[in-house]
Order: structure tokens, then sequence, then C-alpha cells
């Protein structure tokens, strides 16, 4: 029974930090554009390819 006293801080724990990760991408602009991203997948660019 003494491991709840362990297990539940560290859990509340991890999930702040998650919660902190998930703030931090949302400040940092990670979600801005997702369907650009979605198309540029798909966009056949010759300037990506290597040098042959």
């Amino acid at each position: 029974m003494e491991i709840l006293l362990i297990l539940a801080p560290f859990s509340v724990g991890l999930g702040l930090m998650a919660v902190g990760a998930f703030w931090w991408t949302l400040r940092d602009g990670q979600y801005e554009d997702p369907v650009g991203d979605a198309n540029r997948i798909l966009v056949d660019d010759p300037e990506d390819r290597p040098a042959v």
C-alpha cells in the first residue's frame, strides 16, 4: 500500500509534464497549418530530389 505514496505523485507529475509539453507545442505554432503540411507530402517537387 505504501507504493501508492510513490506512484500517485509520480503519475500526477508525469501527467503535468505531458500537459506542459502539449501547451508548449501549441504556443510554438506546431499546429498552425495541418492542411498545408498534408498537401506538401503529396506534391512531387523536383527540387526535393537528390542530385544524380
